[in-house]
């Protein structure tokens, strides 16, 4: 048996955690630079507040139906999710983090439990305890028909956070309430091309020829019928492929026209680039270094430049020298900057590195290690490069940002007795 446990509208739950007082009014949660909707709570749902709308389109909306307002708080999101993973783990032998809202589990040797629906409502209670977020359990003999249950679980009538599907007649009830796009795998353009040939729902979905269906549409589908039909084709490793590319890029809270304030945005996304690349013992071949006016501009300005390493490194400071050398190539004087990144798009595997005869090697891992360590202990950017300066003009904005109830000692909530 497979489940799938995930949070409800997880981060507009989260900002609900620590202050009691919005528990029991609609919030919601705007995305970087608080420009769109990203979050909806169930209160605001009911509301018709839709996702993913710019907030000022919807502002007055907001305002008169009393709606909480918030940022991201991604430090907070990042540690509640971290709490509500380890508390979900405890209740399965193989538990994979799926993303920062949900994971699947896998039952090997829960051979004593007769009632599922009794488990994961024990499942919601003890995440509900312990970290104060509500969450959606399904059940079901594939990975593909527990994402299935899971959406009944929280989306469908008559099933009250838990959905299990163990059997035929459980199976046919809840996939022929499910839309197309609503099966894991099947996205908007997959289910118009498959709504062409009559096909309106999960269930009928489920019952093509899966051969067939290949022919049509790929493997993803055929596997897809098959899971739907509880065979199980998807899997998850035990160890996370390496990502082929990583990028850090945002937009500006206020535009940058500054040559100075452009290598601090820069060198703190090569920074995290750097970070990301460690994390994953990776190295770096080819960095992609870019800026931006918005295309909304009159005269949209955007230039990009490819930096070599001669030897692959994943080392900030030789980032951070990589952005200065190219850094003229980029900034135009008079160009009101809206947004830029790094990018790491070729990267290795540090275990094969290929030394270089006529190059010094300049890496450095043990200061790298420190480094990564000291951050890591005292927070992001408790230690950072000169060159990404002390104060940044260019943060995003976030009016609405609730305090890091967890991750700031000035944050931390106190109980007057």
């Amino acid at each position: 048996m497979y489940a799938l446990v995930d949070a409800v509208s997880y981060y507009a739950s989260a900002e609900k955690v620590f202050d009691p007082s919005i528990r029991n009014k609609a919030v919601v949660v705007l995305t970087n630079n608080d420009g769109c909707i990203c979050a909806v709570c169930p209160i605001a749902r009911k509301l018709g507040v839709p996702k993913f709308i710019p907030y000022f389109k919807i502002k007055n909306f907001l305002a008169k139906n009393n709606v909480v307002i918030r940022s991201s708080n991604y430090e907070l999101y990042a540690d509640l999710s971290e709490k509500m993973m380890n508390v979900i783990a405890r209740y399965c032998d193989n538990h994979y983090v799926y993303s920062i809202d949900e994971s699947f589990l896998k039952f090997k040797n829960y051979r004593y439990i007769d009632n599922w629906h009794d488990y994961g409502h024990l499942i919601r209670k003890a995440v509900w305890k312990e970290v104060k977020l509500p969450v959606g359990v399904g059940f079901g003999l594939t990975p593909t028909l527990a994402k299935a249950a899971n959406h009944a679980s929280k989306k469908l009538s008559g099933y009250n956070g838990v959905a299990v599907i163990d059997n035929d007649k459980s199976r046919k009830e809840i996939l022929s309430r499910m839309s197309l796009t609503d099966v894991w795998g099947i996205g908007n353009r997959l289910g118009k091309r498959l709504s062409i040939l009559g096909i309106q729902n999960a269930w009928e979905l489920a019952n093509q020829d899966a051969k067939y269906m290949r022919q049509q549409f790929g493997v993803v589908v055929e596997r897809t019928i098959k899971e739907l039909n509880g065979t199980t084709c998807l899997n998850w490793d035990d160890v996370k492929q390496n990502k082929k590319e990583i990028f850090s890029t945002r937009s500006f809270g206020q535009r940058i026209t500054e040559y100075t304030e452009l290598r601090k945005a820069l060198s703190s996304h090569g920074d995290i680039v750097a970070r990301k690349t460690r994390e994953q013992r990776s190295l770096i071949k080819r960095v992609l270094i870019f800026a931006s006016s918005s295309p909304h501009d009159d005269n949209y300005y955007k230039r990009s430049v490819i930096y070599e390493f001669p030897i692959a490194s994943d080392n900030t400071q030789q980032i951070s020298a990589a952005i200065s050398s190219v850094l003229n190539e980029i900034f135009v004087s008079g160009v009101f900057y809206y947004r830029c990144g790094v990018g790491a798009i070729e990267l290795e595997n540090s275990q094969f590195k290929q030394q270089d005869l006529f190059f010094t090697n300049t890496e450095n891992p043990v200061l790298m290690s420190c480094y990564d360590k000291i951050n890591q202990r005292y927070g992001a950017g408790s230690v950072q490069l000169a060159s990404q300066g002390t104060t940044q003009k260019w943060q995003m904005r976030r009016e609405f940002l609730s305090p890091s109830y967890t991750s700031k000692w000035r944050d931390i909530p106190k109980i007057i007795c």
